[in-house]
């Protein structure tokens, strides 16, 4: 047998599209502004106690935010809830609060981020450790967040489909 197998960056993440994900906008308060982004590379870690993973491009403000704040909020989406998905993915998008100024929302009492009223899920996280290590983690930081307090859309019953990523587009399950 050979040696590791040199792949091109397209073509792992063509093959990883083809791993369904849920996707979420995480949101932080900066001494500034509010700021988000979409995430989908996030994953229960432990049930008790409860911790999140969240992996982050090292390189963006929201990496920096984040450090700077040691908190965090994550609001999991919910099949209706596409626009929003776009909305905090675009480049150069402007703060959270604009881009959420026709959603129901506010401040969240433990990490003082945006959390939307109708996700489905929200949980409000303080980062336990940060891990950067190219030869680990590559061009991303992760960082593992006790969740601090979770809620979610009140709506009686289960929550609705959720909203998901695959072959790089925003889906619905069917």
């Amino acid at each position: 047998m050979g040696g590791p197998l040199s792949i091109g960056a397209g073509a792992f993440t063509e093959a990883m599209s083809c791993f369904a994900t849920g996707v979420a906008v995480v949101t932080v308060r900066d001494d500034r502004d509010d700021i988000g982004s979409t995430a989908t590379s996030l994953t229960s870690v432990s049930a008790d106690p409860p911790i999140v993973m969240l992996a982050v491009v090292e390189s963006s403000y929201l990496t920096e935010v984040i450090d700077r704040q040691g908190r965090f909020a994550v609001n999991v989406l919910g099949a209706g809830q596409k626009a929003i998905a776009g909305r905090f993915a675009a480049e150069g998008r402007p703060s959270a609060r604009l881009l959420l100024a026709r959603e129901a929302h506010h401040r969240g009492d433990h990490s003082g981020a945006l959390l939307l009223d109708a996700a489905p899920a929200v949980l409000e996280c303080a980062v336990l450790r940060r891990m950067a290590d190219p030869e680990s983690t590559g061009d991303h930081v992760v960082y593992f967040a006790s969740v601090e307090a979770v809620g979610g859309a009140d709506a009686p019953g289960p929550p609705g489909p959720p909203l998901l990523r695959y072959g790089g587009r925003y889906r619905s399950p069917q």
